[in-house]
């Protein structure tokens, strides 16, 4: 007996320093809720709000831009203005106050069905990235990219081959589950400096997954790009994220958004899912060091266990908030509270169903510890 409590002792004495490296790897934050706020406008110069997949901040003007993931089917392909007052105590009011419709490199809108916009991310160049996860059906690929805030083309960024789809290869993005999110770390003062851009796919590409193992569909990737004003944005990396397996009752969970945070190689994702209970949402902080470049990896249906995955640590479970949740997709930080702590916003896709699901935006509080 003793014998074995030294074999137990002695193995969890190995683990701990393991458990207590990992745990390091993380930075020192914490989320809290502040308040969530639905949004009743239903049109904005003859157009139908709805369908939010994604929203990013503008410092310099105090506005926030949101990307809907109207396929130009109720109206063209576009992003609106939105101005949100709130304080410590909550959002006041979400008020819409421009709209523009995104050109192509021909200057024209974007045909019906041609285009998916998922994600928005606010540029220090004073421009937007934009991704649109394309239509596989269609052989449509999918894109990131840049846009003047007025919604005019301006340049695009390089896509791997593997990311587009083809049917008889078996490969790229699977409908629906393509650029979610999209997010950029500036790192320095002038508009001329680098920065880098993140973005992932909501679940795994076609040759990721083997329908053999339902688990393969949760090996998204994430792609770390450096944008630079010299030349085309240049992918540097590209890892393994592991998407949370879905818990009884849960339909499909993936990837909606991540979130650059302050300090170098952190960020935050967003996962949300569908079940019998509804929507949930869980917001993770992810660490990229330790994790390997799998850009040379033709497919992950296989073994992977020799492939370090991106870290990943649960920080906020919204659905222990007892307020019933929407389709939660986008989230962005915004101007600082004012006890000095960074406000974090999220928004919801009501998937144009207003009968059925709203647009809200939920307020948390991010403080560091």
């Amino acid at each position: 007996m003793l014998r074995l409590i030294l074999v137990i002792f002695i193995s969890l004495s190995a683990l701990q320093p393991s458990a207590i490296a990992q745990e390091r790897l993380f930075t020192d934050l914490s989320l809290q809720y502040v308040s969530n706020y639905e949004l009743t406008t239903k049109t904005f110069n003859d157009t139908t709000i709805g369908g939010f997949s994604g929203i990013t901040y503008n410092p310099q003007q105090e506005e926030y831009y949101l990307i809907s993931d109207d396929r130009s089917s109720i109206n063209p392909a576009r992003f609106y203005t939105a101005k949100i007052n709130y304080d410590d105590t909550g959002i006041k009011e979400v008020k819409i106050i421009g709209v523009n419709y995104l050109k192509n490199q021909q200057g024209q809108l974007y045909a019906n069905n041609n285009i998916d916009t998922e994600a928005i991310a606010y540029s220090p160049r004073n421009t937007l990235f934009i991704s649109s996860e394309g239509v596989s059906n269609k052989a449509i690929p999918p894109f990131i990219n840049q846009y003047d805030l007025q919604g005019n083309f301006l340049s695009a960024v390089p896509i791997p081959n593997r990311y587009i789809y083809d049917k008889k290869e078996n490969k790229g993005i699977q409908d629906n589950y393509g650029f979610e999110s999209l997010t950029i770390k500036a790192n320095g003062i002038s508009k001329e400096d680098p920065f880098r851009l993140f973005t992932s796919t909501e679940l795994a590409l076609s040759q990721d997954f083997d329908p053999k193992n339902i688990n393969s569909l949760l090996r998204s990737r994430m792609m770390h790009y450096v944008v630079n004003p010299f030349s085309t944005p240049v992918l540097i990396a590209e890892h393994l994220y592991p998407v949370d397996k879905p818990p009884l009752g849960v339909i499909v969970n993936g990837i909606s958004e991540l979130l650059a945070l302050p300090q170098e190689g952190y960020l935050l994702s967003l996962e949300r899912n569908l079940g019998l209970r509804g929507f949930g949402a869980k917001i993770y902080q992810i660490v990229m060091a330790n994790a390997s470049d799998i850009s040379n990896e033709k497919s992950l249906a296989g073994n992977i266990d020799s492939i370090n995955p991106i870290s990943k640590k649960l920080v906020f479970d919204l659905q222990n908030l007892n307020i019933e949740l929407d389709n939660l997709e986008g989230m962005t930080m915004g101007k600082p509270l004012a006890d000095g702590n960074q406000s974090l916003i999220l928004v919801s896709d009501n998937n144009f169903t207003p009968n059925r699901q709203k647009t809200q935006f939920i307020l948390l509080k991010m403080a560091y510890h």
